[in-house]
């Protein structure tokens, strides 16, 4: 392992994220599913899909707005 925390910290919070929403979808939903039955899950499902669309579009918007200041300095 190198010793460039900086390296390390861009590999490891993207994959946190991913392996956050990969429980909360999988994990999240399978239990929705299994105690309340399609029709309940279905409707999570779409709830968890509103609910990330506004924050990627957060992120997106922080994205572009970094890539606009790295390129002006």
């Amino acid at each position: 392992m190198s010793r460039d925390l900086r390296k390390y910290t861009k590999q490891t919070e993207p994959r946190l994220i991913i392996g956050f929403l990969v429980l909360v979808f999988l994990v999240g939903e399978g239990l929705i599913f299994y105690f309340y039955g399609t029709g309940a899950g279905l409707m999570g499902l779409t709830c968890m899909v509103g609910m990330l669309i506004p924050v990627l579009l957060v992120v997106l918007f922080l994205w572009i707005a970094e890539k606009l200041v790295k390129s002006n300095q």
